[in-house]
């Protein structure tokens, strides 16, 4: 059974004493194929040294994180763009709007997010998307590129069912992780209603662990508990759930399954 994990962090400190067991765990639980998101300049090395120390299992994004804009996005901006001369990248991400800490930069990450999805247009790359306390205002940009056939996935999909039916209408994945165990989470109510044909699984290492290693350090092994839940909800199984959201990965980003 062969699993794909589409956002993990596995190139931050939290794994700098153990970062390739960590990856031999997870291609040991049958996860073959990680996606990397970026966030910002001073992730970018260590994220593409991770893909050089594993080419045929991490995949490199690349993108600003709307956490880490501010005022002088214009230039990391103009510095990231660059590394794609070099650099092959499987998407434009993480990018988004986050109003969760507060709203000083809102201006400048809608002016990113902007700018990243007309960049991802023109590399011809889908969009990771993070959004967080912002998702009026993240469909809202959406709407503004309708006709342009911007594509890619909502990572950690914290919004309704119909928000997501609004998500797949936009040509956009929806991504699934740890939270769909949580008792709280919005997410299992979503699987239920768009099924497996619009999902992909993720881990957001090293945030975010599934039950049962809430609590813990999360790594892409992990997956499997997601898996194992979704397979729940939907009544199917485990390996049925692995082989349509692996096979959804693949789609997303343009790999070889």
């Amino acid at each position: 059974m062969k699993l794909a994990d589409t956002h993990a962090h596995l190139y931050l400190p939290e794994f700098n004493d153990d970062r390739k067991e960590v990856v031999e765990r997870s291609l040991a639980a049958g996860v073959d194929k990680i996606s990397l998101p970026n966030i910002n300049g001073d992730s970018l090395r260590p994220m593409l040294d991770l893909c050089a120390d594993f080419p045929k299992n991490c995949f490199p994004m690349i993108g600003l994180h709307p956490t880490s804009v501010n005022t002088g996005y214009k230039e990391a901006l103009g510095t990231l763009f660059a590394t794609v001369e070099t650099h092959q990248f499987v998407a434009v991400g993480e990018v988004g709007i986050d109003l969760y800490w507060d709203k000083t930069y809102l201006k400048e990450q809608l002016e990113a997010l902007e700018r990243q999805i007309e960049f991802a247009l023109i590399n011809d790359l889908p969009v990771a998307i993070h959004t967080r306390d912002a998702m009026a205002e993240m469909f809202d940009m959406l709407e503004s590129f309708r006709g342009r056939g911007p594509r890619g996935v909502l990572h950690a999909f914290s919004g309704d069912p119909s928000d997501a039916r609004k998500a797949v209408d936009a040509g956009f994945m929806v991504g699934i992780g740890g939270p769909v165990t949580y008792k709280k989470s919005t997410q299992a109510e979503v699987v239920k209603y768009i099924g497996t044909e619009h999902i992909v699984l993720e881990t957001d290492s090293p945030y975010l662990s599934p039950v049962p290693f809430r609590g813990k350090r999360n790594e892409s092994s992990y997956i499997r508990a997601i898996n194992e839940k979704v397979a729940s909800i939907l009544g199917i199984s485990p390996e049925d759930t692995a082989l349509i959201t692996y096979r959804n990965s693949c789609k997303l980003f343009g790999l070889e399954c």
